[in-house]
């Protein structure tokens, strides 16, 4: 599955795959031949592990718009912000509003 689907249809993929899954191992356990069975088991681990892996790690793929913003947050944490001190006082002025 491409990394560009689409994040919902990506869940309800891997969804369908894990319940496909428990459902092979609940048949094959029924029939009492879970470990004659192991080759198809691991294939299809296989595939499980594979859709899960992508769809964990689909967070860390950042469109060109988050990392730009990322860009923006890091550069401003960076900078030192000084403030400049000015001879008002707020007591000296007669625009009081109390």
């Amino acid at each position: 599955m491409s990394e560009q689907t689409d994040g919902r249809a990506r869940a309800r993929n891997l969804e369908e795959l894990l319940r496909a899954l428990a459902s092979r191992i609940t048949d094959l356990d029924g029939q009492g031949t879970l470990l004659h069975h192991a080759p198809a088991l691991l294939k299809l681990l296989g595939d499980v592990r594979s859709e899960l892996f992508h769809y964990e790690v689909r967070a860390t793929y950042d469109t060109p718009e988050v990392a730009e913003s990322r860009r923006i947050v890091a550069e401003a944490n960076t900078q030192e912000t000084t403030w400049q001190e000015t001879e008002w006082n707020p007591d000296e002025e007669g625009g009081s509003s109390r």
